[in-house]
């Protein structure tokens, strides 16, 4: 029997699956409400089989859900939790960029009176 996994690993785990940029593409195209593959491929622009690669982990790890529907696979994120996770990010770098124009714009004065 193995070890549980400390709830620190987990979460690192759970945000490494998070960190590739077609993935949060995707999550951020399925927080409008479940799309086919067709649109998906049409709006991130990549080759199918790398899509389908990415939509495999999100799956995998039950952040996404798909379902057949005639000839097409739609995708919809598996729960709310999610879009709740990117709108704080959205919301958090937000902030980190307001507060680095704060900063430069301060950097700037002060060079500017050094002058």
């Amino acid at each position: 029997m193995s070890a549980p996994v400390p709830l620190y690993q987990a979460k690192a785990e759970f945000f490494r699956v998070l960190g590739h940029p077609v993935r949060i593409r995707v999550l951020e195209l399925l927080q409008d409400g479940p799309r086919p593959v067709r649109e998906l491929l049409a709006d991130i622009a990549i080759e199918p089989s790398a899509l389908s690669q990415q939509l495999a982990v999100l799956r995998r790890y039950g952040i996404v859900v798909s379902r057949r529907e005639g000839p097409s696979v739609v995708y919809e994120l598996a729960g709310g939790d999610i879009a709740e996770l990117l709108r704080t990010a959205r919301r958090i770098l937000t902030e980190l960029i307001t507060g680095q124009n704060e900063l430069l714009a301060e950097l700037r004065g002060a060079e500017a009176a050094a002058q």
